[in-house]
C-alpha cells in the first residue's frame, strides 16, 4: 500500500468560548468577519456559580452553548476579541472564553492553498 503523506498544521490555537444557550449565531458569525474559516458548537449543562450569581438578580440558564474555534496563532488575537465583544462577556454571566495552544492538527487541504505558487 503506498504510504500517504499527511498534512501538519502547527502553530494553532483553539479558542473556546462558553455561552448562554442561543448566543452562539451572533458569536460565530463575529468570528467569520474576524477572519474564522468556521467553528464546531456544541450544547453542554453547566453548574456552580449559577446559584450565587442568582442572589444579585441574575438569571443563570444551566444550558450552554460551547463554540470551538482552531486559528492560526497570529489571528487568535483578532478572532478572541471578536468573540469577547459579540458575546458581551465583560457581562457577569454571559460566558467564558479561553485559548490553548494546538501542537499539531492534520485535515485535508486542497494543493492549491499548499502550493499556491505552483497553480
Amino acid at each position: 500500500m503506498p504510504k500517504k503523506n499527511i498534512t501538519v498544521l502547527t502553530d494553532l490555537n483553539l479558542i473556546t468560548c462558553i455561552v448562554q444557550k442561543g448566543a452562539a449565531d451572533d458569536i460565530i458569525k463575529a468570528a467569520v468577519e474576524a477572519g474564522a474559516q468556521g467553528a464546531t458548537i456544541h450544547y453542554a449543562r453547566g453548574t456552580g456559580v449559577r446559584e450565587r450569581l442568582g442572589l444579585l438578580g441574575v438569571a443563570i440558564e444551566s444550558e450552554k452553548e460551547v463554540i470551538n474555534i482552531m486559528v492560526s496563532s497570529e489571528m487568535t488575537d483578532m478572532v478572541f476579541e471578536a468573540l469577547y465583544l459579540a458575546g458581551k462577556l465583560d457581562t457577569p454571566g454571559m460566558g467564558i472564553i479561553f485559548v490553548v495552544p494546538v501542537l499539531k492538527a492534520g485535515t485535508y487541504i486542497p494543493d492549491n492553498v499548499l502550493n499556491p505558487e505552483a497553480h
